[in-house]
């Protein structure tokens, strides 16, 4: 099959961007032949607002380079990763109309949430779900804190869901979550039909860790939306002599490094290359992931089942549909510090539990997130979309 992958790079490297290079890898070991598009975030910089804003909207440089990749390769299948904000929802028709089935990866919120997060304030927000235009989110200076930028998010949307472009230019969507899934049905502007459950994968398979540090761990940006706040809260709830590694970067690192130095509980080890996370992941034994928004699907909860180690998440969004109570992790109220600390104290107390929690927490990792099962999945998606594609052609 002749696939082509398009991607539009954010500024700031995130779990898209190693999706995109996941299933490209995925697809090019199976034999296909897989060629990319793609545009990056720093280029804006060089651009006016006005000539981003016009981007965002309707991208025409965008879709005829789509349109000539899809004649001179002979597409069969066009995935789209992300194209905000300079790809556009142009690209859509222009590869459609170019004759590739089209599928787009729902990474986030951003079709139904300007913001991409349902968060606002801290706190999760639905004002923009089910509406065409998204009023909430420009009153409320949504995305990037800026009424001017959110509103071109704003209109993107509308003026798309408006001419029909998410319905009839997409033939088939991957949501990563039945929990995003029925949030893009409630929304009611893409056919129920057209969207698939597809969760994101972990490939190469780092293998089974021994879990005998008996610290829990957090890997992750420490910013307030990941929940590294309830986190530091927690530790100061705690009694427990429970210890905890933190791995990460981001725009609390200085009140994550006063933590640590306050607690000899708390060991702050920054930014590290992935070998060291996993390392450090195999050997805890719980990960701590208390983020306070929906989450699309975090690709560190699946490097810890990866790694035989179970998850202690917030009891919010896709969370609770990745992690079963006393089976692969525990869950606690999101933003509850308190509770967080309870569920700590109540999980380290029962070792033996922890133990007989890894091999569960693997067994999901093999069954749900494996290379070989994610291909099984994505090429079923990429038929149904070329069916579709046919379909209405006719």
């Amino acid at each position: 099959m002749n696939v082509l992958v398009v991607h539009n790079f954010y500024q700031q490297a995130g779990g898209e961007d190693q999706v995109f290079a996941d299933e490209i890898a995925l697809l090019e070991s199976h034999g296909h032949r897989v060629f990319k598009h793609t545009v990056h975030n720093d280029q804006i910089s060089g651009l006016s607002k006005i000539t981003v804003a016009k981007k965002t909207i309707w991208n025409d440089e965008a879709a005829a380079a789509i349109r000539e990749s899809v004649h001179a390769n002979s597409i069969e299948v066009a995935h789209f990763h992300n194209t905000f904000p300079l790809l556009s929802p142009a690209v859509y028709s222009a590869a459609h109309r170019g004759g590739a089935a089209v599928v787009q990866t729902i990474h986030n919120y951003r079709l139904i949430c300007p913001a991409a997060t349902f968060l606002r304030d801290g706190h999760v927000c639905e004002l923009c779900l089910g509406k065409t235009f998204p009023a909430p989110a420009v009153k409320y200076n949504c995305y990037r804190g800026s009424k001017s930028a959110t509103a071109v998010a704003a209109t993107m949307l509308a003026t798309h869901k408006t001419r029909g472009t998410y319905r009839d230019d997409v033939d088939a969507y991957i949501a990563l979550t039945q929990f995003a899934r029925s949030k893009f049905i409630e929304a009611d502007f893409i056919p129920e039909a057209k969207l698939h459950v597809k969760p994101n994968l972990v490939s190469p398979d780092p293998g089974f860790g021994a879990g005998e540090g008996g610290y829990a761990i957090f890997v992750g940006r420490l910013t307030e939306s990941k929940g590294i706040l309830t986190l530091l809260a927690a530790w100061e709830k705690l009694k427990a002599p429970v210890a905890l590694k933190i791995l990460g970067d981001g725009e609390l690192a200085e009140k994550v490094k006063a933590a640590a130095a306050n607690d000899p509980r708390i060991e702050y080890l920054g930014r590290q290359p992935l070998a060291k996370v996993y390392e450090a992941m195999g050997q805890a034994s719980a990960l701590v992931f208390p983020s306070v928004w929906y989450e699309g699907m975090p690709k560190t909860i699946i490097e810890s089942f990866a790694k035989g180690t179970p998850v202690i998440a917030s009891r919010l969004g896709s969370m609770t549909e990745m992690i079963s109570p006393g089976e692969t992790g525990a869950l606690f109220e999101a933003g509850a510090a308190g509770d967080l600390a309870a569920t700590i104290e109540q999980l380290f107390a029962n070792r033996e539990k922890l133990v007989a929690m890894r091999a569960t927490s693997r067994r999901e990792f093999e069954m749900n997130y494996s290379a070989d099962r994610n291909y099984t999945q994505l090429m079923h998606i990429y038929e149904t979309a070329i069916a579709n594609k046919q379909s209405s052609t006719v």
